[in-house]
């Protein structure tokens, strides 16, 4: 990609990129969780609203239980009833009791003594004799004689026994179903029946039969189809019911309303496994989607219980997915152009803001190049009363002062040209004239000590001359002082080898100290001594390790600007397998000990990028005309010529350390 185009894209096609990707992001982001909010309220609805139709249907299965327990209950009670079985001619009773069962459309209405021996069968008079006790109602009335209703497994011989038609009737062919569970079974013969049985007692409360009935559920569509009609009041969406309902014997559909693909209800087709396992085998609810059959559908289902509580079939009620699909898709449909057309609008916007900002900002740009050029009188106007009027009128003010520091900058330049010119003409002068004055003045030094040697004794009239010893050591003295002061100017223009001897440092820090600490810059700043007592001396050049103290005193004050705490350290540190020069050569013995020298200061602190160049040369971060850049590289220089180090550490903002490294050599080997 070619950078250069870049750059070249004007200001405004950059704004309106930028708004561009804005409301792109925005808008994309938006979407999808708009997307997915949509589509989750909406399945959400559909879920509570399966849950509130799967109670509605609930209500209505448990509702025609309790019209089954109501007409047995009631039966029970009848005195014609109590007086046949009391006279013991029961079938006295057989044709009002066949007028109840037909008249409650009930498929069983039976009487059994009180042990359970079956005494008259409504649905098959010709059968009895035989013995109930074994059915679970049954059972539980004659255990504790009290009247129990619920859905209850009639095997086939029961069922036989009760009517023929009944069995078959009940008889189901598994029919194959998609994610259906595996079964070795093939067929269901056994009946699944709402079913009540009540004690009948005398006039006394002893218990002298029991009456149960019942209405078989296999192939009977009243509750299902009823439920459909009540919940979902036989809704069709795109020629399927939008809402259907079925009961379970274990996972095989005994009565439903969902159609298979020959538009016939699904008898003997199964539940899907998952299902299954979740109501069945765990007893938990399943409310989601699920695949009924043919189609998907959000469902609900629950466990059928019988009277011992175990669970032997299940309510289901779902409504077909479809229309919830096509709901979810309209609605995202319309939320999407509701976006798209935001984001179109918005991009006109910013389109017509883009150009009035960008307005403004060529303004700015061409007067740039005006000022780049040397135009120094340029002017902005921008009539807009926001943050560009506000760069104009501090463009304009900046013009004007770059233009009056042009002119002083053009003035101080030509001064500064001539002051450097005349001083680097005196600066020649100096080193000619330091050349010529040195030999005459070794002259004299030489003269005056061969005088000293030659002058009497103590005792000698010399004594009494005016210009005797006394003035003669003076000359001596100057002399040398003078020597010393042309060797120094000779060497800011050429190295000489430094003259070591045995020094102490802590003195030499004291004496640097003193020299300074009445100076202005160090008013402010207090100035900490840690100096470590009884340090060995050391064999260096006194004046220049003197020179690279104060140095290293002089740029912590600048570099706290004149206030903070300046903290000179001194002590006695083992070597950590450093060797001298010599030996590195081949010659002297290891370094054994160093003396450390530290200056800490509280200043703004050395960058990490300028870290690596403070010792190089001309390398300074002071202004203009406040240094040369040479302080540290000179110091540098004459560490190293002592055989020792420099190190350096520090934060911005916080301070700088400074630790000089001396080695502790004996005067010959130096």
């Amino acid at each position: 990609m070619d950078l250069n185009f870049i750059k070249k894209i004007p200001i405004a096609t950059k704004l309106m990129l930028g708004f561009l990707l804005i409301v792109v992001i925005t808008s994309a982001v938006f979407s999808v969780v708009g997307v997915q909010l949509i589509g989750d309220r909406i399945v959400s609805e559909a879920q509570d609203r399966v849950r509130t139709d799967l109670n509605s249907a609930r209500e209505i299965y448990l509702s025609q239980l309790n019209h089954v327990n109501d007409v047995v209950r009631f039966t029970a009670d009848r005195f014609f009833l109590k007086d046949a079985l009391l006279s013991g001619k029961i079938k006295q009773a057989a044709d009002e009791l066949i007028k109840v069962k037909e008249r409650e459309r009930l498929d069983v209405l039976t009487i059994t003594d009180k042990s359970g021996k079956v005494l008259f069968r409504t649905s098959n008079p010709k059968l009895f004799g035989d013995d109930q006790s074994h059915d679970e109602l049954v059972r539980a009335v004659i255990e504790r004689i009290e009247p129990f209703k619920s859905t209850s497994i009639i095997p086939v011989n029961d069922l036989r026994k009760e009517s023929p038609l009944l069995a078959e009737r009940a008889y189901f062919k598994f029919i194959h179903t998609p994610k259906e569970r595996v079964r070795k079974e093939t067929e269901e013969t056994a009946g699944m029946m709402l079913k009540a049985a009540v004690p009948i007692l005398d006039y006394q409360n002893n218990l002298i039969g029991i009456i149960y009935g019942g209405v078989l559920l296999n192939r009977n569509f009243e509750i299902v189809d009823k439920i459909k009609q009540t919940v979902f009041q036989n809704v069709v969406y795109e020629g399927k019911d939008i809402g259907t309902a079925t009961i379970f014997l274990d996972d095989i559909r005994v009565s439903t309303n969902v159609k298979n693909k020959d538009g016939l209800r699904a008898i003997g087709t199964r539940a899907a496994e998952d299902v299954y396992n979740q109501v069945v085998k765990e007893g938990k609810p399943w409310t989601g989607r699920a695949f009924v059959v043919t189609e998907w559908y959000i469902t609900a289902y629950e466990p059928i219980r019988n009277v011992n509580n175990k669970i032997i079939g299940i309510l289901y009620v779902g409504i077909l997915e479809q229309k919830y699909v096509d709901i979810k898709s309209r609605t995202i449909v319309v939320f999407l152009a509701i976006t798209l057309t935001g984001a179109l609008v918005s991009m006109t916007l910013s389109y017509f803001i883009s150009q009035k900002i960008s307005g403004s900002v060529r303004k700015l740009v061409a007067a740039s190049k005006e000022v780049a050029h040397g135009n120094l009188d340029t002017k902005v106007e921008i009539r807009t009363k926001d943050e560009l009027r506000e760069l104009a009128d501090s463009f304009n003010l900046m013009a004007s002062a770059l233009k009056k520091r042009d002119e002083k900058l053009k003035e101080f330049t030509k001064k500064k040209i001539m002051e450097s010119e005349r001083l680097a003409i005196i600066g020649q002068l100096a080193a000619d004239v330091a050349h010529e004055i040195n030999n005459p003045l070794q002259g004299i030094v030489a003269y005056s000590h061969l005088l000293l040697e030659k002058m009497p004794g103590e005792n000698s009239s010399w004594e009494s001359i005016p210009l005797g010893k006394e003035s003669i050591k003076k000359i001596v003295t100057q002399a040398n002082r003078c020597t010393d002061i042309i060797r120094g100017l000779l060497d800011f223009s050429r190295q000489r080898k430094p003259h070591k001897k045995p020094s102490n440092v802590n003195l030499i820090l004291q004496e640097c100290v003193s020299l300074v600490e009445n100076q202005a810059v160090f008013h402010n700043i207090q100035i900490i001594r840690d100096f470590k007592e009884n340090l060995p001396p050391v064999v260096i050049d006194h004046s220049q390790i003197q020179q690279v103290f104060m140095n290293m005193i002089i740029n912590a004050a600048e570099a706290m600007d004149g206030s903070g705490q300046l903290t000179l350290a001194t002590r006695l540190e083992p070597a950590r397998g450093e060797a001298s020069p010599a030996l590195q050569g081949g010659q002297g013995e290891p370094v054994e000990e160093f003396i450390e020298v530290e200056f800490t200061d509280t200043g703004h602190g050395i960058s990490e990028g300028n870290l690596e160049r403070i010792f190089d040369p001309f390398f300074t971060t002071k202004e203009m005309g406040h240094g040369t850049g040479l302080g540290l590289a000179i110091s540098y220089g004459i560490i190293k010529e002592h055989e020792g180090t420099i190190s350096v550490q520090s934060e911005v903002g916080k301070g700088t350390t400074f630790v000089v490294r001396l080695p502790v050599t004996t005067e010959e080997r130096a």
